[in-house]
């Protein structure tokens, strides 16, 4: 299937959606902490309401690639390659 086809099968399945923007933004405030993880987690929260959010343009696997780029600096402790 075409990258154009993925985007168009993708909004069908994810459309916008504020109620649900609202609550996964509002868990992921509930959740930061002062932890690495927890920061974390909320990170991926709102990385993932961007689905259902009218102002940005996503898809699941834009934001899979943006999640393990986010765990491998984490883990690596820097940006630096």
């Amino acid at each position: 299937m075409s990258e154009d086809g993925a985007r168009a099968d993708d909004a069908d399945r994810f459309e916008a959606d504020p109620e649900r923007v609202a609550l996964l933004r509002e868990i992921a405030d509930d959740v930061r902490g002062d932890t690495g993880e927890s920061k974390q987690l909320a990170n991926v929260l709102y990385r993932i309401s961007d689905l259902y959010d009218s102002d940005e343009e996503t898809t699941p696997e834009e934001i899979v690639r943006n999640v393990t780029f986010i765990l491998e600096v984490r883990e690596r402790g820097t940006l630096e390659r």
